[in-house]
Protein backbone atom coordinates (compact mmCIF):
# COMPACT_ATOMS: atom_id res chain seq x y z
CA UNK A 1 0.00 0.00 0.00
CA UNK A 2 3.14 2.31 0.32
CA UNK A 3 2.81 5.08 -2.45
CA UNK A 4 5.24 7.97 -2.57
CA UNK A 5 2.95 10.68 -3.02
CA UNK A 6 0.90 9.83 -0.38
CA UNK A 7 1.84 9.61 3.39
CA UNK A 8 0.27 7.84 6.14
CA UNK A 9 -0.25 4.80 4.37
CA UNK A 10 1.71 2.70 7.05
CA UNK A 11 -1.09 3.77 9.49
CA UNK A 12 -3.96 2.64 7.48
CA UNK A 13 -4.98 -0.45 9.12
CA UNK A 14 -4.33 1.37 12.49
CA UNK A 15 -6.52 3.90 11.46
CA UNK A 16 -9.29 1.57 9.94
CA UNK A 17 -9.43 -0.49 12.96
CA UNK A 18 -9.47 3.09 15.64
CA UNK A 19 -12.44 4.53 13.18
CA UNK A 20 -14.34 0.70 13.00
CA UNK A 21 -14.42 1.10 8.92
CA UNK A 22 -13.62 -2.21 7.79
CA UNK A 23 -11.50 -0.70 4.47
CA UNK A 24 -11.55 1.71 1.91
CA UNK A 25 -14.56 1.05 0.00
CA UNK A 26 -16.51 1.21 2.75
CA UNK A 27 -15.79 5.04 2.95
CA UNK A 28 -16.60 5.29 -0.75
CA UNK A 29 -19.90 4.39 -0.48
CA UNK A 30 -21.61 6.97 -1.84
CA UNK A 31 -18.99 7.55 -4.67
CA UNK A 32 -20.96 5.75 -7.66
CA UNK A 33 -18.95 3.08 -8.80
CA UNK A 34 -18.84 4.37 -12.48
CA UNK A 35 -16.91 7.28 -11.37
CA UNK A 36 -14.72 5.69 -8.92
CA UNK A 37 -10.62 5.67 -10.17
CA UNK A 38 -10.17 2.56 -11.40
CA UNK A 39 -6.59 0.68 -10.75
CA UNK A 40 -6.65 2.25 -7.15
CA UNK A 41 -3.20 3.92 -6.58
CA UNK A 42 -0.98 1.93 -9.16
CA UNK A 43 -3.02 3.58 -11.75
CA UNK A 44 -1.15 6.81 -10.21
CA UNK A 45 2.40 8.00 -12.09
CA UNK A 46 5.22 6.05 -10.49
CA UNK A 47 7.29 9.00 -10.51
CA UNK A 48 7.83 12.81 -10.24
CA UNK A 49 7.02 14.11 -13.09
CA UNK A 50 8.25 17.43 -14.88
CA UNK A 51 6.21 20.36 -15.26
CA UNK A 52 5.78 19.35 -19.41
CA UNK A 53 4.86 15.89 -18.66
CA UNK A 54 2.00 17.26 -16.21
CA UNK A 55 0.93 19.67 -18.73
CA UNK A 56 0.80 16.62 -21.25
CA UNK A 57 -1.13 13.93 -18.80
CA UNK A 58 -3.60 16.75 -18.23
CA UNK A 59 -4.44 17.67 -21.69
CA UNK A 60 -4.96 13.66 -22.04
CA UNK A 61 -7.44 14.00 -19.35
CA UNK A 62 -9.08 16.56 -20.20
CA UNK A 63 -9.77 15.05 -23.92
CA UNK A 64 -11.86 12.34 -22.70
CA UNK A 65 -14.20 14.81 -22.16
CA UNK A 66 -17.86 14.78 -23.91
CA UNK A 67 -17.32 17.41 -26.38
CA UNK A 68 -20.80 19.36 -27.11
CA UNK A 69 -21.47 20.99 -30.76
CA UNK A 70 -23.82 23.64 -29.77
CA UNK A 71 -24.59 24.89 -26.19
CA UNK A 72 -27.12 22.67 -24.38
CA UNK A 73 -30.54 22.97 -24.82
CA UNK A 74 -30.94 21.88 -20.72
CA UNK A 75 -33.73 23.99 -18.82
CA UNK A 76 -34.36 24.44 -15.32
CA UNK A 77 -33.00 27.30 -14.79
CA UNK A 78 -29.61 27.82 -15.92
CA UNK A 79 -29.37 28.92 -19.10
CA UNK A 80 -26.47 29.37 -21.66
CA UNK A 81 -25.92 33.14 -22.63
CA UNK A 82 -23.15 34.99 -24.38
CA UNK A 83 -20.70 36.65 -22.00
CA UNK A 84 -18.64 39.89 -23.06
CA UNK A 85 -14.96 39.43 -23.00
CA UNK A 86 -15.18 42.66 -20.86
CA UNK A 87 -16.82 41.24 -18.17
CA UNK A 88 -14.33 37.93 -17.71
CA UNK A 89 -10.99 40.91 -17.60
CA UNK A 90 -12.80 42.57 -15.11
CA UNK A 91 -14.01 40.03 -12.75
CA UNK A 92 -9.89 38.74 -12.93
CA UNK A 93 -8.08 41.60 -11.90
CA UNK A 94 -6.79 40.74 -8.53
CA UNK A 95 -8.28 44.05 -7.29
CA UNK A 96 -11.63 41.82 -7.40
CA UNK A 97 -10.80 38.63 -7.37
CA UNK A 98 -11.99 37.21 -4.28
CA UNK A 99 -15.16 35.91 -2.75
CA UNK A 100 -14.44 37.49 0.60
CA UNK A 101 -15.94 40.44 2.73
CA UNK A 102 -14.20 43.86 2.79
CA UNK A 103 -14.06 44.11 6.58
CA UNK A 104 -11.48 46.64 6.02
CA UNK A 105 -13.83 49.35 4.38
CA UNK A 106 -11.34 52.19 4.75
CA UNK A 107 -9.46 50.09 1.67
CA UNK A 108 -11.63 48.62 0.04
CA UNK A 109 -13.42 51.48 -1.28
CA UNK A 110 -13.32 50.08 -4.92
CA UNK A 111 -14.72 46.78 -4.31
CA UNK A 112 -17.64 48.09 -1.76
CA UNK A 113 -18.13 50.75 -4.50
CA UNK A 114 -18.66 47.71 -7.68
CA UNK A 115 -20.88 46.01 -4.70
CA UNK A 116 -23.12 49.21 -4.70
CA UNK A 117 -23.68 49.66 -8.18
CA UNK A 118 -24.29 45.96 -8.31
CA UNK A 119 -27.17 46.50 -5.43
CA UNK A 120 -28.31 49.75 -7.15
CA UNK A 121 -28.90 47.97 -10.49
CA UNK A 122 -30.47 45.55 -9.04
CA UNK A 123 -33.04 47.51 -7.13
CA UNK A 124 -33.73 49.40 -10.58
CA UNK A 125 -34.31 46.41 -12.73
CA UNK A 126 -36.64 44.87 -9.73
CA UNK A 127 -37.96 48.36 -8.53
CA UNK A 128 -37.49 47.66 -5.28
CA UNK A 129 -35.54 49.75 -2.61
CA UNK A 130 -33.32 47.88 -0.85
CA UNK A 131 -30.72 44.76 -2.18
CA UNK A 132 -27.93 42.96 -0.29
CA UNK A 133 -24.26 42.34 -1.84
CA UNK A 134 -25.27 38.77 -2.47
CA UNK A 135 -25.83 35.24 -1.52
CA UNK A 136 -25.54 32.06 -2.76
CA UNK A 137 -27.64 31.18 -4.92
CA UNK A 138 -31.55 31.49 -6.02
CA UNK A 139 -32.34 28.08 -3.77
CA UNK A 140 -30.48 30.03 -0.62
CA UNK A 141 -32.38 33.47 -1.26
CA UNK A 142 -35.76 31.58 -1.65
CA UNK A 143 -34.84 29.82 2.01
CA UNK A 144 -33.76 33.25 3.31
CA UNK A 145 -36.70 34.98 2.45
CA UNK A 146 -38.83 32.14 3.95
CA UNK A 147 -36.82 32.58 7.08
CA UNK A 148 -36.96 36.28 7.12
CA UNK A 149 -40.87 35.67 6.84
CA UNK A 150 -40.93 33.20 9.76
CA UNK A 151 -38.92 35.75 12.39
CA UNK A 152 -40.97 38.46 11.26
CA UNK A 153 -44.57 36.75 11.74
CA UNK A 154 -44.18 33.38 13.69
CA UNK A 155 -46.25 31.53 11.51
CA UNK A 156 -45.67 28.25 10.45
CA UNK A 157 -46.90 27.26 6.90
CA UNK A 158 -45.51 28.36 3.60
CA UNK A 159 -47.53 28.32 0.59
CA UNK A 160 -45.53 27.39 -3.16
CA UNK A 161 -46.97 26.60 -6.07
CA UNK A 162 -46.33 22.76 -7.35
CA UNK A 163 -44.67 24.28 -10.58
CA UNK A 164 -41.80 25.45 -8.11
CA UNK A 165 -37.90 24.48 -9.47
CA UNK A 166 -37.68 21.09 -7.76
CA UNK A 167 -33.75 22.50 -7.41
CA UNK A 168 -35.28 25.28 -4.94
CA UNK A 169 -37.66 23.21 -2.92
CA UNK A 170 -34.88 20.76 -1.81
CA UNK A 171 -33.16 23.46 -0.80
CA UNK A 172 -35.76 25.71 0.86
CA UNK A 173 -37.22 21.79 2.51
CA UNK A 174 -33.13 21.51 3.99
CA UNK A 175 -33.18 24.83 5.31
CA UNK A 176 -36.71 25.08 6.93
CA UNK A 177 -36.80 21.55 8.42
CA UNK A 178 -35.04 22.55 12.04
CA UNK A 179 -37.17 25.66 12.32
CA UNK A 180 -40.85 23.31 12.48
CA UNK A 181 -42.06 24.77 8.95
CA UNK A 182 -44.32 23.11 7.00
CA UNK A 183 -44.35 23.58 2.68
CA UNK A 184 -48.20 23.01 1.15
CA UNK A 185 -48.20 23.12 -2.54
CA UNK A 186 -50.91 25.10 -4.68
CA UNK A 187 -51.87 22.68 -7.46
CA UNK A 188 -50.92 23.99 -11.69
CA UNK A 189 -53.74 23.77 -14.05
CA UNK A 190 -53.04 21.22 -16.10
CA UNK A 191 -54.18 22.86 -19.38
CA UNK A 192 -52.26 26.11 -19.10
CA UNK A 193 -49.89 25.45 -16.80
CA UNK A 194 -50.39 27.96 -14.24
CA UNK A 195 -51.49 28.47 -10.85
CA UNK A 196 -55.02 26.72 -9.65
CA UNK A 197 -56.82 30.12 -8.46
CA UNK A 198 -59.26 27.93 -7.17
CA UNK A 199 -56.96 25.76 -5.20
CA UNK A 200 -55.46 28.53 -3.97
CA UNK A 201 -58.14 30.43 -2.96
CA UNK A 202 -59.59 26.96 -0.74
CA UNK A 203 -55.76 26.92 0.93
CA UNK A 204 -55.91 30.66 1.73
CA UNK A 205 -59.68 29.46 3.56
CA UNK A 206 -58.35 26.31 5.30
CA UNK A 207 -55.44 28.07 6.90
CA UNK A 208 -56.34 31.33 7.22
CA UNK A 209 -54.07 32.75 10.12
CA UNK A 210 -51.24 29.88 10.29
CA UNK A 211 -49.43 31.08 6.90
CA UNK A 212 -46.88 33.22 6.79
CA UNK A 213 -45.58 33.39 3.19
CA UNK A 214 -46.51 32.76 -0.24
CA UNK A 215 -43.68 32.04 -2.87
CA UNK A 216 -44.90 32.07 -6.36
CA UNK A 217 -41.89 31.88 -9.51
CA UNK A 218 -42.65 34.25 -12.75
CA UNK A 219 -41.85 32.04 -15.38
CA UNK A 220 -42.74 29.00 -13.37
CA UNK A 221 -40.41 25.83 -13.27
CA UNK A 222 -42.39 24.65 -16.76
CA UNK A 223 -41.33 27.88 -18.36
CA UNK A 224 -45.17 29.25 -18.37
CA UNK A 225 -46.01 32.58 -17.60
CA UNK A 226 -48.56 33.13 -14.30
CA UNK A 227 -51.09 35.38 -15.87
CA UNK A 228 -52.78 35.95 -12.20
CA UNK A 229 -50.32 37.57 -10.48
CA UNK A 230 -52.04 40.88 -9.12
CA UNK A 231 -54.71 38.96 -7.88
CA UNK A 232 -52.88 36.57 -6.27
CA UNK A 233 -50.63 38.69 -4.57
CA UNK A 234 -53.54 40.91 -3.31
CA UNK A 235 -55.47 38.60 -1.57
CA UNK A 236 -52.19 37.44 0.26
CA UNK A 237 -51.65 40.94 1.06
CA UNK A 238 -55.14 41.34 2.26
CA UNK A 239 -54.89 38.63 4.65
CA UNK A 240 -51.62 39.94 6.15
CA UNK A 241 -49.63 36.73 4.42
CA UNK A 242 -46.19 37.48 3.37
CA UNK A 243 -45.05 37.63 -0.36
CA UNK A 244 -42.29 36.39 -2.11
CA UNK A 245 -41.37 36.65 -6.00
CA UNK A 246 -39.27 34.90 -8.01
CA UNK A 247 -38.25 36.64 -11.30
CA UNK A 248 -35.89 36.12 -14.17
CA UNK A 249 -33.66 38.74 -13.61
CA UNK A 250 -33.47 39.28 -18.28
CA UNK A 251 -37.13 39.38 -18.41
CA UNK A 252 -37.56 41.69 -15.75
CA UNK A 253 -37.05 44.33 -18.49
CA UNK A 254 -40.06 43.18 -20.74
CA UNK A 255 -42.57 41.96 -17.97
CA UNK A 256 -43.96 43.37 -15.04
CA UNK A 257 -40.75 42.97 -12.82
CA UNK A 258 -41.71 42.15 -8.63
CA UNK A 259 -42.15 45.93 -7.40
CA UNK A 260 -44.89 46.61 -9.90
CA UNK A 261 -46.61 43.49 -7.77
CA UNK A 262 -45.65 45.45 -4.29
CA UNK A 263 -44.63 42.17 -2.87
CA UNK A 264 -42.77 42.22 0.00
CA UNK A 265 -39.52 40.30 -0.95
CA UNK A 266 -38.23 39.29 -4.78
CA UNK A 267 -35.33 36.23 -5.01
CA UNK A 268 -33.46 35.35 -8.35
CA UNK A 269 -30.31 34.07 -9.13
CA UNK A 270 -27.59 36.64 -11.29
CA UNK A 271 -26.27 33.58 -13.80
CA UNK A 272 -27.87 34.68 -16.63
CA UNK A 273 -26.50 38.28 -16.14
CA UNK A 274 -22.85 37.87 -17.49
CA UNK A 275 -21.86 34.13 -15.36
CA UNK A 276 -20.65 30.78 -17.19
CA UNK A 277 -22.04 27.68 -17.21
CA UNK A 278 -19.51 25.43 -14.68
CA UNK A 279 -21.44 21.95 -13.09
CA UNK A 280 -23.72 23.74 -11.16
CA UNK A 281 -21.46 27.03 -10.08
CA UNK A 282 -20.65 29.91 -9.55
CA UNK A 283 -23.84 31.57 -8.84
CA UNK A 284 -25.28 34.62 -7.27
CA UNK A 285 -28.39 34.49 -5.35
CA UNK A 286 -30.19 38.27 -5.34
CA UNK A 287 -32.46 39.27 -2.97
CA UNK A 288 -34.82 42.09 -2.57
CA UNK A 289 -37.17 43.59 -0.41
CA UNK A 290 -39.35 47.25 -0.20
CA UNK A 291 -38.63 50.06 1.89
CA UNK A 292 -40.01 48.59 5.52
CA UNK A 293 -37.67 48.71 8.40
CA UNK A 294 -39.21 45.62 9.32
CA UNK A 295 -38.06 44.02 6.15
CA UNK A 296 -34.75 45.78 6.05
CA UNK A 297 -33.82 44.39 9.62
CA UNK A 298 -34.38 40.94 8.44
CA UNK A 299 -32.74 40.93 5.42
CA UNK A 300 -29.70 38.42 5.62
CA UNK A 301 -26.35 38.87 4.20
CA UNK A 302 -24.24 42.63 3.94
CA UNK A 303 -25.57 45.53 2.43
CA UNK A 304 -23.23 48.34 1.66
CA UNK A 305 -24.35 51.63 2.04
CA UNK A 306 -23.28 55.05 1.06
CA UNK A 307 -21.68 57.55 4.14
CA UNK A 308 -19.39 60.52 4.41
CA UNK A 309 -15.77 59.77 6.19
CA UNK A 310 -14.42 61.91 8.95
CA UNK A 311 -13.40 64.39 6.43
CA UNK A 312 -16.24 64.48 4.57
CA UNK A 313 -15.78 62.96 1.36
CA UNK A 314 -18.21 60.41 0.11
CA UNK A 315 -17.48 56.93 1.15
CA UNK A 316 -19.04 53.15 1.24
CA UNK A 317 -19.26 51.06 4.10
CA UNK A 318 -21.08 47.87 5.03
CA UNK A 319 -24.09 49.15 7.11
CA UNK A 320 -26.91 47.03 9.23
CA UNK A 321 -23.72 44.83 10.12
CA UNK A 322 -25.84 42.96 13.14
CA UNK A 323 -27.16 40.86 10.61
CA UNK A 324 -24.64 38.42 10.48
CA UNK A 325 -21.27 37.20 12.08
CA UNK A 326 -20.78 40.40 13.52
CA UNK A 327 -23.00 39.56 15.96
CA UNK A 328 -23.84 36.28 18.11
CA UNK A 329 -25.11 33.35 16.05
CA UNK A 330 -28.63 32.89 17.86
CA UNK A 331 -29.11 36.65 17.14
CA UNK A 332 -27.86 37.48 13.53
CA UNK A 333 -30.66 36.87 10.48
CA UNK A 334 -27.91 34.65 8.76
CA UNK A 335 -24.48 33.26 8.76
CA UNK A 336 -23.66 33.57 5.56
CA UNK A 337 -19.94 34.74 5.13
CA UNK A 338 -17.81 34.47 2.46
CA UNK A 339 -20.24 34.96 -0.45
CA UNK A 340 -20.69 35.76 -3.98
CA UNK A 341 -19.08 38.80 -4.16
CA UNK A 342 -17.25 38.41 -7.43
CA UNK A 343 -20.01 37.09 -9.37
CA UNK A 344 -22.05 40.10 -8.16
CA UNK A 345 -19.01 42.20 -9.45
CA UNK A 346 -19.50 40.52 -12.79
CA UNK A 347 -23.30 41.04 -13.10
CA UNK A 348 -22.42 44.80 -12.17
CA UNK A 349 -20.20 45.01 -15.30
CA UNK A 350 -22.97 42.65 -17.35
CA UNK A 351 -25.97 44.90 -16.41
CA UNK A 352 -23.59 47.99 -17.19
CA UNK A 353 -22.65 47.25 -20.50
CA UNK A 354 -25.91 46.52 -21.67
CA UNK A 355 -27.85 49.35 -20.13
CA UNK A 356 -31.60 48.97 -19.84
CA UNK A 357 -32.25 48.80 -23.68
CA UNK A 358 -29.68 46.58 -24.30
CA UNK A 359 -31.05 43.97 -21.92
CA UNK A 360 -34.62 44.93 -23.42
CA UNK A 361 -33.12 44.25 -26.63
CA UNK A 362 -31.92 40.59 -25.59
CA UNK A 363 -35.05 39.69 -23.92
CA UNK A 364 -36.70 40.39 -27.30
CA UNK A 365 -34.11 38.60 -29.29
CA UNK A 366 -34.26 35.38 -27.02
CA UNK A 367 -37.82 35.57 -27.51
CA UNK A 368 -37.98 35.22 -31.48
CA UNK A 369 -35.08 32.36 -30.93
CA UNK A 370 -37.36 30.30 -28.71
CA UNK A 371 -40.73 30.87 -30.39
CA UNK A 372 -38.92 29.92 -34.03
CA UNK A 373 -37.71 26.36 -32.17
CA UNK A 374 -41.04 25.67 -30.61
CA UNK A 375 -43.35 26.56 -33.68
CA UNK A 376 -40.47 24.49 -35.76
CA UNK A 377 -40.58 21.53 -33.19
CA UNK A 378 -44.51 21.61 -33.68
CA UNK A 379 -44.79 22.33 -37.56
CA UNK A 380 -42.10 20.14 -38.26
CA UNK A 381 -42.20 16.51 -36.71
CA UNK A 382 -45.19 17.01 -34.77
CA UNK A 383 -44.04 18.28 -30.67
CA UNK A 384 -46.26 19.69 -28.86
CA UNK A 385 -46.14 21.94 -25.78
CA UNK A 386 -46.75 20.03 -22.44
CA UNK A 387 -49.12 23.47 -21.46
CA UNK A 388 -51.01 25.96 -23.22
CA UNK A 389 -49.65 29.01 -21.28
CA UNK A 390 -47.24 31.94 -22.51
CA UNK A 391 -43.53 31.18 -22.45
CA UNK A 392 -40.14 32.83 -22.09
CA UNK A 393 -36.81 31.05 -22.85
CA UNK A 394 -38.17 27.62 -21.50
CA UNK A 395 -40.67 25.59 -22.52
CA UNK A 396 -41.97 21.85 -21.12
CA UNK A 397 -42.22 20.09 -24.50
CA UNK A 398 -44.40 16.65 -25.04
CA UNK A 399 -42.89 13.71 -27.26
CA UNK A 400 -44.42 10.77 -28.11
CA UNK A 401 -41.53 8.38 -27.40
CA UNK A 402 -39.55 7.37 -24.68
CA UNK A 403 -37.62 10.68 -24.12
CA UNK A 404 -34.49 8.43 -22.79
CA UNK A 405 -34.33 7.69 -26.02
CA UNK A 406 -34.15 11.04 -27.87
CA UNK A 407 -31.85 12.22 -24.94
CA UNK A 408 -29.04 9.50 -25.85
CA UNK A 409 -29.71 9.93 -29.78
CA UNK A 410 -28.96 13.44 -29.26
CA UNK A 411 -26.33 13.21 -26.82
CA UNK A 412 -24.34 10.51 -29.46
CA UNK A 413 -24.86 13.78 -32.45
CA UNK A 414 -22.92 15.58 -29.93
CA UNK A 415 -26.33 17.92 -28.64
CA UNK A 416 -27.34 18.56 -25.32
CA UNK A 417 -31.02 18.07 -25.23
CA UNK A 418 -33.20 19.18 -22.86
CA UNK A 419 -34.09 17.98 -19.05
CA UNK A 420 -36.32 15.27 -18.93
CA UNK A 421 -38.87 15.40 -16.52
CA UNK A 422 -40.77 12.66 -17.01
CA UNK A 423 -40.98 9.45 -19.89
CA UNK A 424 -42.81 12.20 -22.50
CA UNK A 425 -41.68 15.33 -21.66
CA UNK A 426 -38.43 17.51 -21.47
CA UNK A 427 -37.72 21.12 -20.34
CA UNK A 428 -35.46 23.02 -23.26
CA UNK A 429 -33.96 26.17 -22.88
CA UNK A 430 -33.55 28.46 -26.02
CA UNK A 431 -31.20 31.77 -25.62
CA UNK A 432 -29.66 34.05 -27.75
CA UNK A 433 -26.60 31.82 -28.38
CA UNK A 434 -29.16 29.14 -30.08
CA UNK A 435 -28.71 30.19 -33.91
CA UNK A 436 -31.33 29.27 -36.28
CA UNK A 437 -28.81 26.39 -37.75
CA UNK A 438 -28.47 25.13 -34.22
CA UNK A 439 -32.01 25.00 -33.64
CA UNK A 440 -32.63 23.57 -37.23
CA UNK A 441 -30.11 20.55 -36.67
CA UNK A 442 -31.73 20.10 -32.95
CA UNK A 443 -35.23 18.97 -34.64
CA UNK A 444 -33.78 17.64 -37.99
CA UNK A 445 -31.83 15.54 -35.16
CA UNK A 446 -35.20 14.95 -33.05
CA UNK A 447 -36.88 14.17 -36.15
CA UNK A 448 -34.20 11.42 -37.11
CA UNK A 449 -35.28 9.40 -33.76
CA UNK A 450 -39.47 9.47 -33.91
Amino acid sequence: MYHPWLPNLEQLSEMLKETGVKGIEELLNDVPEEIRMKGGYSSLPQKPMSEYEILLNLRTTLEKNFKLKFPPFLGGGICPHFIPVAVKMIMERSEFYTSYTPYQQEISQGLLQALFEYQSLIAELFEMEVVNASLYDWGSALAEAVLMSHRINGKKIVLIPSSINPFHKEVLKTWIYGKGLTLLEIPIDPESGEISLEAYEKLLERYKDEITAIYIQQPNFYGILETNLDEIFNEAKRRKIITIMGSNPIFASIIKPPGEYNVDIAVSDGQELGLPLNYGGPLLGVIATRWDSTLIKQLPGRIVGLTKDSEGQRAFTLILQYREQFARREKATSNITTNETLMAIGVAVYLSLLGKEGLKMLAEEILRHSHYAVEKLEETIGVKRAYKGEYLEEVTLSFNKDYKLIHQHLLNKGIHGGLQLDSTKALYCFTEVHTKKMIDELVDSIKEVL
